[in-house]
């Protein structure tokens, strides 16, 4: 049993990623679990793998981690994602490439808790509906019968399903909540990096505490600007234009199919 922080979809934004390990380190932390995607979309991605690494905590790959390794390709990509990635294959360093690549697709960091990024199965499956939980909620049961909590990343939003049965009810993620340990949870902690957000620029996280089975959602201000500015300057933001031309590029794949 442990106190833990939470973390997930870091996608190369050292700043906000500084700014929640600060916050959970002030509120008595003692392990920390990272879902995934410690790379993408902004341009400090070996810092980020760095602070991971020093900060021990038990972490999984994400879609973009593959992806910036070249293990997943680009198919299921927006443009943004596509462009960012491209850059972050070109600058990704062999060390934090070869660290990437260990990373598992899940951990369960004690009994009855999993960890994975996307969905259950699908790393890249974003699940933000009620049918979205109860169909992973399935799965989990018949890969994973033990875990009453399943953490998740992806969609970059704070949220908590509770499931019993076939019933799936969304709690909310703004107040401290107590779980039933009779039940199933899916729990998405937030996103560290909130580039992709056009409101609540922070950087989001969460403490889950295993002995009282209590969960509390957190979130951290950091230099949005100096981050913009960072991806700008190093290549990580697409143009407009170039956008239409990515855009283009995929009807006539998809045309030509």
């Amino acid at each position: 049993m442990a106190l833990y922080g939470v973390i997930a979809d870091i996608h190369g934004n050292r700043e906000a990623l500084a700014a929640a390990l600060a916050l959970l380190r002030r509120r008595g932390a003692e392990r920390l679990l990272c879902l995934g995607d410690v790379v993408g979309y902004n341009a400090d991605p070996d810092e980020c793998v760095a602070l991971v690494r020093e900060s021990g905590a038990l972490t999984i790959a994400g879609n973009h981690d593959l992806i910036g390794i070249g293990r997943l390709g680009f198919r299921r990509c927006s443009p943004k994602a596509e462009y960012s990635l491209k850059r972050t294959r070109r600058t990704l360093g062999r060390d934090a490439a070869a660290w990437l690549a260990a990373l598992p697709p899940h951990l369960s960091p004690e009994p009855g808790v999993l960890l994975v990024h996307g969905g259950v199965r699908d790393v890249q499956q974003y699940m933000v509906t009620p049918q979205h939980i109860r169909q992973n909620a399935a799965w989990l049961r018949q890969d994973f019968p033990a875990a009453r909590i399943c953490f998740f990343g992806h969609s970059h939003e704070q949220r908590v399903y509770e499931v019993e049965g076939d019933s799936v009810a969304e709690g909310r993620a703004s107040d401290l909540v107590l779980l039933e340990r009779a039940k199933t949870y899916f729990i998405n902690p937030g996103s560290i990096d909130a580039s992709r957000k056009r409101e609540r620029k922070l950087a989001e996280c969460a403490l889950f505490d295993s002995g009282d089975w209590s969960l509390e959602f957190l979130s951290a201000p950091y230099d949005c600007a100096a981050v913009e500015a960072k991806a700008a300057t190093f290549g990580y933001r697409i143009t407009a234009g170039i956008e239409r031309l990515y855009r283009l590029r995929r009807r006539l794949v998809r045309f030509h199919a």
